[in-house]
C-alpha cells in the first residue's frame, strides 16, 4: 500500500493540470474564434462537416497523450475527457474516430510500452460509448454530469484492463498504483468542464440567434407599411430611420438604382438624397447582385476625402429577379460593424424583397377593385336608369316641380357613379349618392318606402371605397321591404369606433334564408341580380382591399329583416 503514496503522485497532479489548462485553453480558443458549435450535436450533418471533428478531436486525443511523465514506461494522459468530449458532442462517428486516432496512436506508436494495448483499448471504449451515448438521447448529451460520469466510468475500466491486460502484472500494478487517482480526477472534470463549455456556446448562439430573428422581424414589421407603397424616397427615409434606432448602426442608407434615396447618420452631410451613388463598393454589389462586407475604407471608395464611414455592409434590394437597389450599414471607427450585423442586413433584404412584392400584389388588388365596380355599373346602371326615367316621365305632367328634383337626383346618382372607380371616397360622397337613389326609389314607391340615415360624429369626413353603401341600399329596397305589401323601413347608420368607421344598412323586409346569407359572403360566383350581386360585390372588395378580416357581418331570419355591418379601417 505504501507504493499508493508514492512520491511521483503529487509531481503528476502537478504536471497533469497543466496539461489539463492548455487543452482547456486551447479548446476554448477554438470554439472562441469558431463556429464549431454548428456543427453538433446533429444528425445532418455533412460529410466534410465530420471529418473535421474527427480529426480536430483525435488530434486533441494525440495531445492528450502526453502529460510529460513517464511512469514505469506508462504515460499519465488525458486521451479520456477529449474522446468523450468527442462522442457526446458529434455522435458515434465523431466519438469512434476520434478515439481511433488517437488511441491508435498509443498503440501503433508504441509509447509507453507494455500498456498500449489496454490504454488504446480503453480509449476506444470511451469514445465509443460516448457516441452512443449521444446517439440516444439526441439533444440533451451535452450535459456535463453525463460527461463527468461517462469519463469516470471509463477512466475506471482503463486500470482494470491495464491490471488485467498488461504483463509483467506487478509493474502493471505499480503502474495503476500511480496514474490511477490523478486520471481519474482531470479527465473525469475535464470532460465535465469541455462539455459544459460547448454546451454553453450552443446555448449562447442560439440566443444570439433569436435576438437576430426579432430584430428582423420587427425592424420588418416597422417598415412593411412604408415598403408596401414601393421604394420611394418617403419611403427609404423611414426604413433607414427604423434600423437605426432598432439596431444601433453609425448610418444607414437606402438606393434606387444610382441614385440615393436616404441617408442618414454619419456622413449624411455629402451623401445626399437624390444625388448619385458615391461608393464603387455599391456599384459593384448593384452589377453582380452579391452581398458585400467592406471593412476598410479604402474600399468604400468613397470620393470624399473626410468621410467618415470606414466600414459598409451593401446587400442588394430584389423586387422578382431585378435589383432594384441596395441596403447599405456603414461603421465607423467609435462604432464598428460585425458578421451579426451582416447577417441582419441580409436576413432584411430578404424580408424586404417579399415587402415590394407586396406592392405589385395590392396594386393588381386594386385594380382587380375597380374591374368588379365596373362590372357592378354594368348590370346596375340600365336598369336603374330605365326605371328612372320612367318614373320621371310620368311626374312631367302631374308635378313638373317633383320631376325636376328628381332629374337632379338621378344627374347627382349617375355623377358620382362614372366617377367611382376612383380610390377611397369621403362618406359624405357615398351618402349623396345613396340618399339621391333612395329619392328616386320613393318616388317611384311613394310610402312603401321609408328611409332614415343616422351619422354618428365626424363619420362624414372617414373615408370608403366607392360604390360600396349604395349596393346594400339598393337590396334591401329590392329584395328586403319592397316584396311586402306594405313596404317597409331602410336605416343607414354610421359611427366611428376604434380607429374604424363601422356602417349599418337594416331593413324590417322579408329577410333571407340561411343559404342565401352564406352566399353574400361565400366566394362562389354569382350570376343572378336575385341573388345577391350588389352585396356580394361589396363583401369582395372589402376583403380584397383590407383582408378576411373585414368581411361583411349578415344577420338575417325569414320575416325578420336583415342586417349588414362592415367596417372600414381608417
Amino acid at each position: 500500500m505504501n507504493d499508493f503514496f508514492n512520491p511521483q503522485v503529487p509531481e503528476l497532479f502537478l504536471n497533469l493540470s497543466q496539461r489539463f489548462g492548455l487543452l482547456l485553453a486551447g479548446g476554448f480558443a477554438i470554439m472562441t474564434v469558431t463556429n464549431i458549435d454548428k456543427l453538433g450535436p446533429r444528425r445532418d450533418r455533412p460529410l466534410w462537416a465530420t471529418v473535421l471533428l474527427v480529426v480536430m478531436f483525435g488530434l486533441f486525443g494525440v495531445l492528450g497523450t502526453y502529460s510529460g511523465n513517464v511512469v514505469f514506461q506508462s504515460f499519465a494522459n488525458l486521451r479520456g475527457m477529449v474522446v468523450v468530449t468527442a462522442g457526446l458532442f458529434g455522435g458515434p462517428v465523431v466519438g469512434i474516430g476520434g478515439a481511433l486516432i488517437a488511441g491508435g496512436h498509443r498503440y501503433l506508436m508504441d509509447i509507453g510500452g507494455f500498456s498500449a494495448l489496454p490504454c488504446g483499448l480503453a480509449t476506444l471504449i470511451e469514445g465509443t460509448a460516448a457516441g452512443l451515448v449521444s446517439w440516444r438521447y439526441h439533444g440533451n448529451s451535452l450535459d456535463w454530469r453525463l460527461a463527468f460520469l461517462l469519463c469516470l466510468g471509463g477512466e475506471i475500466l482503463h486500470q482494470g484492463l491495464v491490471l488485467s491486460l498488461s504483463r509483467p502484472f506487478p509493474m502493471a500494478v505499480a503502474v495503476v498504483q500511480v496514474i490511477a487517482l490523478p486520471m481519474i480526477v482531470f479527465n473525469s472534470i475535464g470532460a465535465a468542464l469541455f462539455v459544459q463549455a460547448l454546451n454553453l456556446q450552443v446555448s449562447y448562439r442560439e440566443a444570439k440567434n433569436r435576438d437576430l430573428a426579432r430584430q428582423i422581424l420587427s425592424i420588418a414589421n416597422q417598415t412593411l407599411g412604408h415598403l408596401r407603397a414601393g421604394l420611394t424616397a418617403t419611403s427609404a427615409r423611414a426604413t433607414a430611420a427604423i434600423i437605426m434606432r432598432e439596431a444601433q448602426i453609425s448610418a444607414v442608407a437606402v438606393t434606387s438604382g444610382q441614385t440615393i434615396l436616404a441617408h442618414l447618420g454619419a456622413g449624411e452631410d455629402h451623401h445626399l438624397p437624390g444625388g448619385d451613388v458615391r461608393t464603387k463598393a455599391t456599384l459593384k454589389v448593384i452589377d453582380t447582385g452579391v452581398p458585400l462586407f467592406v471593412r476598410e475604407k479604402s474600399e468604400i471608395c468613397c470620393d470624399e476625402p473626410n468621410c467618415p464611414l470606414t466600414q459598409a455592409i451593401i446587400v442588394p434590394l430584389r423586387k422578382g429577379d431585378a435589383i432594384q437597389g441596395c441596403l447599405k450599414f456603414y461603421g465607423t471607427r467609435l462604432r464598428p460593424l460585425d458578421e451579426t450585423l451582416f447577417a441582419l442586413a441580409k436576413g432584411l433584404a430578404d424580408l424586404f424583397a417579399t415587402q415590394l412584392e407586396l406592392e405589385n400584389i395590392g396594386i393588381k388588388n386594386q385594380l382587380l377593385a375597380h374591374a368588379e365596380i365596373r362590372r357592378l355599373q354594368a348590370q346596375i346602371n340600365p336598369h336603374f336608369l330605365f326605371n328612372s326615367l320612367n318614373t320621371i316621365a310620368s311626374f312631367c305632367h302631374t308635378a313638373p316641380n317633383q320631376a325636376r328634383e328628381l332629374l337632379l337626383d338621378l344627374s347627382r346618382y349617375m355623377r358620382r357613379n362614372l366617377d367611382s372607380s376612383r380610390g377611397l371616397i369621403k362618406l359624405s360622397e357615398e351618402i349623396e349618392q345613396t340618399s339621391a337613389y333612395l329619392a328616386i326609389e320613393q318616388a317611384r314607391f311613394g310610402a312603401r318606402i321609408k328611409a332614415e340615415i343616422d351619422l354618428g360624429p365626424r363619420a362624414e369626413d372617414c373615408v370608403t371605397p366607392p360604390l360600396i353603401i349604395q349596393p346594400l341600399v339598393e337590396n334591401a329596397v329590392r329584395h328586403g321591404i319592397l316584396p311586402k305589401p306594405e313596404g317597409g323601413l331602410v336605416r343607414l347608420t354610421a359611427w366611428r369606433e376604434d380607429g374604424h368607421l363601422l356602417v349599418e344598412v337594416h331593413d324590417d323586409g322579408v329577410g333571407m334564408e340561411p343559404q342565401q346569407v352564406r352566399a353574400i359572403t361565400s366566394a362562389v360566383e354569382l350570376e343572378s341580380l336575385t341573388e345577391g350581386i350588389g352585396a356580394r360585390n361589396s363583401n369582395q372588395r372589402l376583403v380584397q382591399l383590407y383582408g378576411p378580416a373585414y368581411s361583411m357581418l349578415v344577420a338575417s331570419a325569414p320575416g325578420e329583416g336583415t342586417s349588414i355591418t362592415l367596417r372600414i379601417p381608417q
